[in-house]
C-alpha cells in the first residue's frame, strides 16, 4: 500500500490500498474477537474526535477502534465547546492540535471541510462525513461486509436505492464497489438524484422492480429529511410503496443477496421492519465491521509498520 497521511475520499484509494485495508481489517477483526481485544499498536498516540454533527456509530466505532489500539481519545463536544461563543473553525482546530494530537477524526456539515482542515494542523485527518460529500470509512466497512458474504466483487450488481442525493455513503460506495469492479446502480427518484452524474460510475433507473431479482447488494440509504429543503417526495408512504425493500420485494431477491443499510434506519421508509430482521440483512455486521476498519484506518495513518510485522510474528 503506499504511504497514506489523510483519509479524505475514497478517491485517494486505488484498489491495491483497498485490498490492503480490508486483508488489514480482517486481522482485527480476530484482534475484536479475543477476550481482551486490546493491542498496543498505538500506545502513546492521540485521536481526536471532532464531531460538528450528531453520530452515534462513527464516532463510538472510532473512539472504540483507538481503544483497542491503545491510543488515547480526546473527545470534543461543539454543543459544550467555544464554537457557541463565535469561535471560527480554523481557531478550534489549531487548539485542539495545541494539544498534541496524532490523528483527528473530523464530521463537519460543510462539504469540504476536511481538506481545508488539514491546511491548519500536522495532524493526520480522517473525514468521519463531510455534508453530502464523502465518508470513506464507512464504504470500507461496507465493502468488508460484502466481501466477507460475496467473496470478491468483481462483476457483482450493487443497487444503491433511495437518497442518493443527499448521501454522503451513496457517493463513497459508488466509487468504493466499482473501483472493486462492481457494478453500481443508483435506483431513486429523479428529485433524490443529484443535478449531475457525469463522470460517476454508475447506471440510473427510477425502477426498483426491474432490477431487484438481478443484484447481489441491496443497500438502502436513510431519507435524509434534515437536508431536504422542500417535498422531495409526495409522502414517506408513496416512496416506501415505490423505493422501499418491502416484504414483497425482498422475497424476489437472489438467495445469496445482501441487504446493507448505513443506519440509522427509518423502518417503514427504506425498509420494512420484517426485512431488517431477516438472515440476509447484514445491517448489524456492518456496524461491527466498522470497528476493525477504523483500527485498519488509523493504524495505517498513524501506526509504525515495524509494530505490524512484530504483531504478525508474535502471531505465527
Amino acid at each position: 500500500m503506499k504511504p497514506l497521511r489523510h483519509l479524505l475520499s475514497m478517491d485517494d484509494l486505488d484498489r491495491d490500498d483497498i485490498d490492503y485495508l480490508l486483508d488489514l481489517t480482517e486481522r482485527y477483526v480476530e484482534v475484536s474477537e479475543r477476550k481482551i481485544p486490546r493491542i498496543p499498536a498505538l500506545r502513546g498516540k492521540t485521536v481526536a474526535l471532532v464531531f460538528f454533527e450528531d453520530s452515534t456509530r462513527t464516532r463510538v466505532s472510532f473512539a472504540t477502534a483507538a481503544g483497542r489500539l491503545s491510543a488515547d481519545t480526546l473527545g470534543f463536544d461543539v454543543g459544550r465547546s467555544s464554537v457557541n461563543k463565535g469561535e471560527s473553525l480554523r481557531d478550534t482546530i489549531e487548539t485542539i492540535s495545541a494539544m498534541g494530537i496524532h490523528c483527528m477524526v473530523l464530521r463537519h456539515h460543510g462539504a469540504g471541510a476536511p481538506w481545508r482542515v488539514r491546511e491548519w494542523t500536522d495532524a493526520s485527518i480522517v473525514n468521519g462525513g463531510d455534508g453530502r460529500n464523502q465518508h470513506p470509512t464507512q464504504a470500507l466497512a461496507d465493502l468488508f461486509t460484502a466481501r466477507r458474504h460475496l467473496g470478491d466483487l468483481n462483476g457483482k450488481r450493487v443497487a444503491i436505492v433511495g437518497d442518493v442525493k443527499n448521501s454522503r455513503v451513496a457517493r463513497s460506495n459508488a466509487i468504493g464497489f466499482s473501483k472493486m469492479g462492481a457494478e453500481v446502480i443508483f435506483v431513486a427518484p429523479r428529485t433524490l438524484l443529484p443535478a449531475s452524474l457525469e463522470g460517476w460510475p454508475v447506471s440510473v433507473t427510477h425502477n426498483l422492480d426491474e432490477v431487484i431479482e438481478t443484484i447481489d447488494v441491496c443497500y438502502l440509504l436513510r431519507m435524509q429529511l434534515e437536508r431536504h429543503n422542500g417535498a422531495a417526495v409526495p409522502t414517506l408512504r408513496e416512496f416506501h410503496h415505490e423505493f422501499g425493500l418491502t416484504a414483497a420485494r425482498a422475497d424476489r431477491l437472489r438467495d445469496d443477496a445482501l441487504i446493507m443499510h448505513p443506519g440509522p434506519m427509518n423502518r417503514g421508509v427504506e425498509i420494512a421492519g420484517v426485512v431488517a430482521d431477516r438472515p440476509n440483512a447484514v445491517i448489524t455486521e456492518q456496524v461491527a465491521n466498522g470497528v476493525a476498519v477504523r483500527m485498519a484506518v488509523l493504524f495505517v495513518l498513524i501506526g509504525s509498520r515495524l509494530d505490524l510485522v512484530e504483531e504478525q510474528s508474535a502471531v505465527a
